[in-house]
């Protein structure tokens, strides 16, 4: 099989794109589109890449369940025995779902409810990710009502500004509204070590996401050093040091974050703290290894623009509309001699933002043809709505020649679901 140009997985044979050993327009044909397509031997293949990188050091692969809570995709990863990072019950129910174990589960997000904290307390999580002060005095108060102890890390805010491709995705600095800043931490340690149902394990940092730089994690490491230092001169027992995640991969077929060079620095400085290495990947993990196929409704020329109309648009994949966010586009079978222009391919949702690319030279596609855009594993389905009453698509899974439909593409009904009329 020729490989594509640039980007891993999703390989050609006789033209023609494949999951594993799979045609994507077999699968287009058998569950329709759009359609989310995951190859899980990749999957296995970027979880065994951070393993190699960081072996010289006590290592947990808390997965970053917000890219890709797709149960199938989570039961792999529970098979090759990674944790989680989770940012809500809901998050934390799939995981159990799936077979990840309670006490490889890490906790974040800026606005726990009580009830979620007492569900995740009850199912012995590893840990819960605290992000101010109050949010402390709740997990306390949880705590206390359930007379269970609460393993916890605070997260620094290092006011790191780093350099993501998008300001949303910029969470280390002081005007992010995430984690606790360093000057306060070491207050709020001391008063989580005095109170007899929390129980301090470690210290979390998450400063973005797409960073494709290592300078930035090892500005974080610093900063967490130091505060890991001072904790200790007053007798708290550390396990763990939590750098968060967000390596950044190839959208457009350029080298992703070097994870080597990163644990090459970082690694030995970890073991001589004598420390337990978390980390959170999400994109990284599942990034590269799912595809969304779309079939193309017309094609149509208006105002100077090349318009391309796909059967997906911006409600199965909000990234270009949201963030501006890049995905290659190419068709799933390659057909010869077609002119190559400049295109808009765009989706059929009632608003001026729904793109999937702009701009892009692509052979010109006929309507019934089909185009993958790739890199759409994370933050493809866990972002999609039903904005316009759309279903919301399939997902399928391959493994090399095994194909599961994970989930399947939602019915008339399902849209509304749960709702009733007014009896009045």
């Amino acid at each position: 099989m020729e490989s594509t140009p640039g980007l891993s997985g999703f390989r050609r044979l006789g033209g023609e794109l494949h999951c594993g050993e799979v045609p994507l327009e077999e699968l287009a044909r058998r569950y329709g589109t759009p359609l989310y397509v995951y190859d899980l031997a990749l999957v296995g293949e970027n979880v065994r890449r951070f393993r190699t990188a960081f072996s010289g050091v006590p290592f947990t692969l808390a997965y970053s369940v917000k890219a890709n809570g797709n149960l199938s995709v989570l039961n792999r990863l529970a098979s090759l025995g990674t944790g989680a990072d989770i940012v809500s019950a809901g998050e934390l129910h799939r995981c159990l779902q799936a077979g990840i174990r309670p006490r490889d589960i890490y906790f974040a997000g800026v606005g726990k409810r009580p009830e979620e904290v007492e569900r995740a307390l009850e199912a012995g999580i590893g840990a819960f990710h605290v992000e101010s002060a109050h949010e402390l005095e709740v997990l306390a108060k949880v705590a206390e009502e359930k007379d269970l102890r609460a393993p916890l890390a605070i997260r620094v805010n290092p006011d790191i500004h780093s350099p993501t491709f998008h300001e949303y995705t910029r969470t280390g600095h002081a005007a992010s509204k995430f984690g606790v800043p360093a000057s306060e931490a070491l207050e709020l340690y001391r008063r989580a070590n005095e109170h007899e149902h929390l129980a301090v394990r470690g210290v979390d940092v998450h400063i973005g996401s797409q960073i494709m730089d290592p300078d930035p994690y090892m500005e974080a490491w610093r900063t967490v050093r130091g505060l890991l230092r001072l904790l200790r001169d007053e007798g708290m027992k550390l396990e763990y040091v939590d750098l968060g995640g967000g390596f950044g991969v190839g959208y457009r077929g350029e080298p992703g974050l070097d994870l080597d060079f990163l644990a090459e620095a970082l690694v030995p400085q970890v073991q001589a703290e004598g420390l337990e290495l978390i980390l959170e990947p999400g994109r990284s993990v599942v990034g590269e290894a799912g595809v969304l196929v779309v079939q193309v409704l017309h094609v149509k020329r208006s105002g100077g623009t090349v318009f391309v109309v796909a059967d997906g648009g911006m409600t199965e994949l909000l990234r270009p509309s949201h963030y501006g966010g890049f995905h290659a586009v190419e068709p799933v079978v390659k057909r010869d001699h077609r002119p190559v222009e400049p295109v808009d391919l765009v989706g059929p949702i009632c608003e001026s933002g729904d793109f999937l690319a702009r701009d892009r030279e692509l052979a010109v596609p006929e309507p019934g043809e089909l185009l993958a855009v790739r890199t759409a594993g994370a933050y493809g389905f866990s972002m999609a709505s039903n904005y316009n009453a759309r279903r919301r698509p399939a997902e399928v899974v391959v493994d090399g020649t095994r194909v599961h439909l994970a989930r399947p593409r939602e019915s008339y009904s399902d849209l509304v679901r749960g709702e009733t009329l007014p009896d009045w």
